[in-house]
């Protein structure tokens, strides 16, 4: 059984996201086809909902592509559903990005004065400006295996 959900980060992004979760046959069943009654799909749709809306809506959108990469939201959703009808395969199926925030350039020079960094302007031979860059004594940068 599928949902669909419409929630903001705390960062304002406002997501799309697409669940899906397929029935399991108990294992002392006979049929070949596990169907779910009406008022146990709609009790795994609300259990769905209540899951994704927790894990999204308390997060920025950096945390919520962490969560979903190990797709740790599906299996929490299997857990949760397994006293209502046994499921498997739980997935975040698609997530779209409805909306981003105002870009806000103070907010981003905010964010890099306090990074603190200590790279300082340095002149190349060619005359261009660049960064000396601090690195420990006898650095030596990784091979290359073919160029």
């Amino acid at each position: 059984r599928g949902r669909m959900l419409m929630l903001k980060t705390t960062d304002g992004y406002l997501l799309r996201v697409f669940a899906i979760g397929f029935t399991r046959r108990r294992p002392n069943m006979i049929k070949k086809a596990a169907y779910a009654k009406s008022t146990q799909v709609r009790a795994i749709r609300k259990k769905m909902l209540e899951i994704i809306t927790r894990e999204i809506t308390t997060k920025d959108l950096k945390d919520v592509v962490n969560k979903l990469l190990p797709d740790s939201m599906g299996a929490d959703i299997e857990k949760a559903c397994q006293g209502i009808y046994p499921l498997h395969d739980c997935y975040i199926r698609k997530v779209k990005c409805l909306k981003k925030p105002k870009f806000d350039v103070h907010k981003l020079m905010e964010m890099y004065e306090n990074a603190g960094t200590t790279a300082t302007p340095a002149a190349t031979t060619d005359g261009a400006a660049g960064f000396a860059v601090d690195r420990p004594d006898n650095y030596e940068p990784p091979l290359q295996d073919s160029v």
